[in-house]
């Protein structure tokens, strides 16, 4: 019974911390963890970096901006419209600036 009014008192503060799926999440830290090293210590910084990421950008303008981050790898005429445009550039900087934010927290 406890345990149900906790849940009840902290759905809505968890639902709006935790609107990243895990398995983005997880995708987040083992990316993460690849270039930092397999360790204990890249995990938790790693892990703490996608909860700012989370805390600082919505999921959807998360996947927008891994979207045209993505995107701008490929080459080819399909693929310009996410290079050059102030709206892109734009959707990228968002994740970066919470890129950044997240290497000052946790790095």
């Amino acid at each position: 019974m406890r345990w149900m009014i906790l849940w009840l008192l902290a759905g809505p503060a968890m639902a709006q911390v935790s609107d990243y799926p895990t398995n983005a999440r997880a995708e987040y830290v083992f990316g993460c963890m690849a270039v930092n090293g397999q360790t204990r210590d890249a995990l938790d910084r790693c892990s703490c970096s996608v909860d700012v990421i989370a805390s600082i950008l919505p999921y959807d303008d998360y996947v927008s901006a891994e979207t045209v981050l993505r995107m701008r790898q490929t080459s080819g005429e399909r693929s310009a419209i996410f290079r050059g445009t102030a709206t892109t550039t734009e959707i990228a900087a968002q994740l970066r600036r919470a890129q950044a934010e997240a290497e000052i927290l946790c790095f």
